[in-house]
């Protein structure tokens, strides 16, 4: 199918060419007729899979038709705002439709006056959009459509009174659309109150979720290592634009202080950052001129950023749909992505809990760099292992051709080439290998079992 098919307004149309938009994704191609004929709409699909195209278009189209005037699209975030609006607009340019983003942290004025002007598509967020509607100062814009876009992020956000309240405000004969990446109850709710004999789509298929375009990949490490990590992955991967999250505010602020120390082209973004830098660093990140975003779950939330290569987990999330959220930043649009998580050897089975929810195909992996220096743990581990090795019994018929070498030169090249070949753990490689996190297992089961049987001794005493 191409786009030609829904048979655009011409204008909107020449939006869509000008995009170098072909063909429609699976969510466009099920949503747009379904627009198109005026009809309420629950579409669950994830960020990345063209939502905004999907109820953007057929809006675009119903108003250079002249079908309706306006229409409201309330998102999560600013920076989700702000994103849709801009997209909208250089779809809808040529038809002579105006967009407008509204959100805090900025004054009222130009936003009011906007509105009044006429302006035909408002993309809001609920907190400064309900209060303009609180305080009377948007009475003129009546849309006739309205868009909820990622409501499970306005619930996760604590939007949702604010929705609903938004609503009272706006005229009952509308259009209401919908869109979603998940469908908890409060949703369905939510869709069931607002939104009249509604069509439910979904893109949300087997392949989607498994993120068939993500690469996951998980390095298991000592805590102490974890700077040396993500120091490590930046300097030996390929990315064009990185986001790293960290857990806690403070995190960022100390790992962004950490990896700018070094010389690395990076920034932090999380709550307690004023508007204005915030968008400055947003600004910043998008255009390429910051290559490496360091932020919380809450900060990147809404965050659409084209042409991010790699996702870093520093810490692994607290639940395994804020792991599916992280990833989803990247391998969008048919480009492969990277997923790398570092996890501590006391997180990996919170790590096996997240991998089997979210049913991921992780891979284990180790990193090989060049010029380290071995730690304490390898060269001990070093000691024992050739400890416990067996003399080969044709020893001395090999060290024969080898007289011509002095001992102390023959043992610095054998142990170098032992080194190369068993890749030991410390300078020279980051993470366990399969091998040593199964024997690490089992000795925690063990120890576990040992510490049950104790308990249950001293019960019967």
């Amino acid at each position: 199918m191409t786009f030609k098919e829904f048979d655009l307004h011409p204008d909107v149309a020449k939006g869509v060419r000008i995009a170098g938009f072909k063909e429609p994704s699976p969510i466009q191609e099920e949503a747009i007729p379904i627009i198109l004929e005026g009809r309420d709409l629950v579409g669950q699909a994830h960020t990345g899979t063209g939502k905004t195209a999907a109820f953007g278009l057929p809006i675009l189209d119903r108003i250079a038709r002249g079908e309706i005037e306006r229409a409201l699209v309330i998102t999560p975030t600013r920076e989700l705002a702000t994103q849709v609006s801009d997209e909208l607009y250089h779809l809808g340019r040529f038809a002579g439709i105006r967009t407008l983003a509204v959100y805090g942290g900025v004054g009222y004025g130009r936003q009011i006056a906007l509105i009044h002007r006429g302006v035909q598509i408002v993309v809001a967020t609920p907190g400064r959009l309900k209060d303009l509607y609180q305080k009377g100062k948007i009475d003129v814009f009546n849309p006739e459509v309205v868009v909820l876009d990622e409501a499970d992020e306005m619930l996760d956000m604590g939007f949702l009174d604010d929705v609903r309240e938004i609503f009272e405000y706006i005229p009952q004969n509308r259009q209401t659309l919908l869109f979603s990446a998940t469908m908890p109850e409060p949703i369905k709710d939510l869709a069931d109150t607002l939104l009249y004999e509604p069509e439910f789509i979904s893109v949300v298929g087997e392949e989607t979720t498994k993120n068939i375009d993500i690469e996951q990949l998980y390095y298991v490490i000592n805590e102490n290592q974890r700077d040396e990590a993500i120091v490590r992955l930046l300097e030996t991967e390929d990315y064009d634009k990185a986001l790293i999250f960290c857990r806690m505010k403070r995190e960022v602020d100390r790992l962004t202080e950490h990896l700018q120390a070094l010389g690395f082209n990076v920034a932090g973004l999380h709550g307690d950052i004023d508007q204005m830098e915030r968008d400055a660093i947003v600004k910043s990140y998008r255009r390429g001129e910051t290559r490496i975003l360091i932020a919380t779950d809450v900060a990147a939330r809404g965050l659409d950023i084209k042409n991010v290569t790699h996702v870093f987990n520093f810490h692994i999330p607290f639940d395994p749909q804020s792991y599916v959220h992280r990833i989803g930043r990247t391998g969008r649009a048919g480009k492969q992505g990277r997923a790398i998580t570092l996890v501590s050897t006391e997180e990996f089975r919170e790590l096996q809990r997240i991998r089997k929810e979210v049913g991921a195909e992780m891979q284990l992996a180790t990193l090989q760099v060049e010029g380290g220096s071995l730690d304490e743990e390898a060269i001990r581990r070093l000691r024992e292992r050739l400890d416990e090795t067996a003399i080969h019994p044709q020893i001395d018929r090999i060290l024969e051709g080898f007289t011509e070498m002095d001992h102390v030169s023959f043992v610095k090249k054998a142990l170098s080439y032992i080194l190369e070949c068993e890749n030991f753990a410390g300078g020279e490689r980051l993470g366990y290998n399969e091998a040593e996190l199964e024997a690490m297992l089992e000795a925690y089961e063990r120890e576990q079992k040992a510490s049950g049987n104790g308990k249950k001794r001293k019960r019967r005493r």
